[in-house]
């Protein structure tokens, strides 16, 4: 398992939560504002990405409310790497 970081302005993180979900590969979401973890989003392993994103649609809310608080936050992603994905 990978982590990455990326760093965006506060009107920019549902878009950029969105396309990390979308992406597929995804275990876990975190949204950090000073080094604090805000909201933790952990998603399926194996799920589409288009039922993830049916069920994350509550709490793209939350995170929408929450942007809209802060000017810039960190999303910090789990991604499962490959070969890890057929691991029970």
């Amino acid at each position: 398992m990978s982590t990455e970081r990326f760093t965006v302005a506060g009107n920019q993180v549902i878009e950029k939560v969105k396309q990390l979900i979308h992406e597929g590969n995804i275990r876990k979401v975190r949204l950090l504002h000073d080094e604090r973890t805000i909201l933790e989003i952990p998603l399926s392993i194996g799920a589409p990405a288009a039922a993830i994103t049916i069920l994350a649609v509550p709490v793209l809310a939350a995170v929408g409310a929450f942007a809209a608080l802060v000017t810039e936050c960190t999303i910090e992603v789990e991604k499962i790497d490959k070969g890890e994905e057929s691991k029970p």
